[in-house]
């Protein structure tokens, strides 16, 4: 059955606080076992928020610098952290004592670059997803508005140092989680508005299929806590129906819209939405805002009591009620 809409009726998504963390641009954040939630900012720093229960006392602190401007993280067992480093490439990070390694700066010999989100996997395997081929972070409106596909999924083999090309030709490949089984991973593809389904093992195993299409939004970083719970899909901006007809048109008017497109200053909008769907691909949860002081919605994670979201945008979180349980 084709899961072409988002059938849940949106709910509020209700701000409770932000929490100012002295650095620009939380982009994904993810919270480990005892509530704490941990970030990556412009600067280059890894950043983690302690004592959310109570944001009035919440403590910032640095547990290292890449040198670079990470992006998606994913929370491993031995205290260390996957980092998807816009500029370096697929990190790995010593929560302990701030030691950086690099584990992947390329790929068929072209440099690794805007690298997004990773997950790491029960067999060792890293999978971690490339958005663009053709512009920088810095950039990344100008991949939106062509609509080039040129995302990638990469797979990272234990012991190697290699990554291999898993999937390609994907429209602004983004967060990436994986089922509770690991027996597929969910893609997010930011400029084409949908998740797809990347099948690892099975009968389908090597197999791509849409997961869910047609999103009220662009999704961006997704963040799973636990097998049982659902993916948290982030929608950093609400669908621009000049768009849509512009991904319709033939590529040079897309490539002249881009180089346009980069030249304007960009503005987000006040819309923020959050989904949380099943390993079905049906939508548990739908929450939105429009007139949202906070803006860009890249990232969303559950920690200490509440929604925590991230931004490229902002210069710190915000707290958000968590929607009743189903």
């Amino acid at each position: 059955m084709e899961r072409a809409q988002v059938a849940e009726r949106a709910q509020a998504l209700v701000p409770r606080c932000y929490v100012a963390i002295g650095g620009r641009g939380p982009e994904d954040v993810v919270a480990d076992s005892r509530g704490r939630v941990l970030t990556g900012v412009e600067d280059g720093r890894i950043l983690r928020l302690d004592g959310l229960a109570d944001p009035a006392t919440a403590r910032v602190e640095v547990l290292a610098e890449t040198g670079g401007r990470p992006l998606g993280l994913e929370l491993l067992a031995d205290d260390t952290l996957l980092v998807c480093d816009a500029e370096l490439g697929l990190l790995r990070v010593d929560v302990t004592n701030g030691v950086v390694r690099i584990l992947a700066d390329s790929v068929a010999g072209e440099r690794l670059r805007f690298c997004s989100n990773a997950v790491a996997l029960a067999d060792g395997s890293v999978y971690f997803t490339v958005s663009s081929r053709r512009y920088p972070l810095d950039q990344w409106i100008g991949d939106i508005v062509e609509h080039a596909g040129t995302g990638r999924l990469l797979r990272l083999a234990p012991g190697s140092e290699t990554p291999e090309v898993v999937l390609d030709g994907l429209q602004f490949a983004n967060g990436l989680a994986p089922s509770a089984d690991e027996s597929f991973l969910v893609v997010a593809e930011t400029g084409a508005y949908r998740l797809t389904r990347h099948w690892l093992t099975g009968p389908k195993a090597g197999r791509s299929e849409p997961f869910v299409e047609n999103l009220p939004g662009m999704p961006d970083n997704i963040w799973r806590a636990r097998p049982d719970g659902p993916v948290w899909v982030s929608l950093a901006g609400p669908r621009v129906p000049p768009l849509d007809l512009l991904h319709r048109a033939n590529p040079a008017v897309r490539r002249a819209a881009a180089r346009a497109a980069l030249r304007a200053p960009f503005r987000p909008t006040g819309t923020i939405g959050v989904l949380a769907v099943d390993d079905h691909g049906e939508t548990v949860h739908h929450l939105t805002r429009r007139h949202s002081g906070f803006k860009m919605v890249t990232s969303v994670c559950e920690a200490a009591g509440h929604l925590v979201l991230g931004s490229l945008w902002e210069r710190g979180v915000a707290l958000c009620e968590p929607p009743a349980p189903k």
